[in-house]
């Protein structure tokens, strides 16, 4: 983790020797306080000491060979903790399936930390904590980080930053370019847990049955389908935006059409219950741990049964093909014949949840 040596205000040592709870602003020193938090709480946290090496600015990993692959997100889910996940887990698993959905074997993270004053410790060791599992089931390190506090009123309790660098094997070429006429559209499983789960703990709503967030890594799942040689031609994981947007980005950027079976598509009882009843669109609904795929007609079912052996891909489905005509353009067949165009939305369906 790096170390801040700014001048002004820092953050002021939360250990519990001390006798501080929460996370508070201090005029001052703000290179030892901060040492102290680094050393204390966030490397131990994250399986390292401050006797393995002398702080240091940056981080070296040795890379296996390989074209390199970096991504970077943030994440700002409210509540921090919700039904089959946390932000922790999110900020791990989020910058593991972007690099997983360009082929990428996941080597390092980092992450970058916004706290608010009068965070309590307890909660960022449940953060951290989260992640730290998160990273060591995935099988890559938190290598180098940050940490800033924000005044009080000014964040919602903990924003995380993240940057992920993985190694594509050669010959791998995942890209949405590829994108084909012919190819067969696949989902790993059912949509819209995410979302929903979010929104019924940040609106107190109830249902039957409860949701769980589909929070989960998609690296492994990817590595199955390379290792069989499926030809797989682009991924996507169905984040912000949810199966639409992903979909009406792809059919853009590879100029092609894409025909979708609204029968095909799994979404269960529950989420599309609760999408009736708040009247939202459950293929706009935000995901943590579904993909969809393009891959040859040919190799559609062994992906499929792949996906099917994988517990990261739940309730797995072929939901449409790939065209030439209406390039650029999503069309959704419902069990009528009627079609309609799924498009992008101008605005946001409901508050940030990821």
């Amino acid at each position: 983790m790096s170390d801040d040596r700014t001048e002004g205000f820092a953050l002021h040592c939360p250990v519990p020797r001390d006798g501080y709870t929460t996370i508070q602003m201090a005029h001052g020193g703000g290179g030892r306080v901060m040492r102290r938090l680094i050393e204390d709480f966030f490397l131990p946290a994250f399986g390292a000491s401050p006797s393995d090496d002398p702080p240091h600015d940056a981080a070296l990993v040795e890379l296996p060979k390989g074209r390199l692959a970096m991504t970077t997100d943030t994440f700002v889910v409210s509540p921090l903790f919700f039904p089959g996940g946390d932000i922790g887990r999110l900020a791990v698993f989020g910058t593991v399936n972007d690099l997983a959905m360009a082929g990428a074997t996941p080597v390092a993270l980092s992450a970058g930390f916004i706290l608010e004053e009068g965070l309590p410790l307890e909660t960022l060791e449940r953060v951290v904590a989260s992640m730290r599992r998160a990273a060591d089931e995935v099988g890559v390190r938190v290598v180098t980080g940050d940490t800033k506090v924000v005044d009080r009123g000014k964040g919602d309790g903990v924003f995380i930053n993240t940057a992920g660098i993985g190694v594509v094997a050669p010959r791998v070429d995942i890209a949405p370019r590829r994108a084909s006429p012919g190819d067969a559209v696949l989902v790993s499983g059912d949509l819209g847990r995410h979302g929903i789960a979010v929104l019924s703990v940040r609106e107190g709503l109830a249902f039957d049955t409860e949701l769980a967030s589909d929070c989960a890594s998609l690296a492994g799942l990817v590595e199955a389908l390379l290792e069989a040689d499926t030809d797989v031609h682009c991924l996507r994981d169905l984040t912000r935006g949810g199966l639409a947007a992903a979909l009406c980005e792809i059919a853009e950027g590879a100029g092609v059409g894409i025909e979708l079976e609204e029968a095909s598509i799994p979404i269960s009882a529950p989420v599309s219950g609760a999408c009736e009843l708040l009247g939202l669109d459950p293929l706009y609904v935000a995901n943590e741990g579904r993909l969809v795929a393009f891959v040859p007609a040919r190799t559609a079912q062994r992906t499929l049964e792949i996906m099917r052996a994988h517990k990261a891909a739940p309730e797995p489905a072929v939901i449409g093909t790939v065209t030439k005509e209406h390039a650029g353009v999503v069309q959704l067949r419902n069990p009528l014949g009627a079609e309609r165009i799924v498009d992008l939305l101008s605005g946001e369906q409901m508050p940030r949840i990821c």
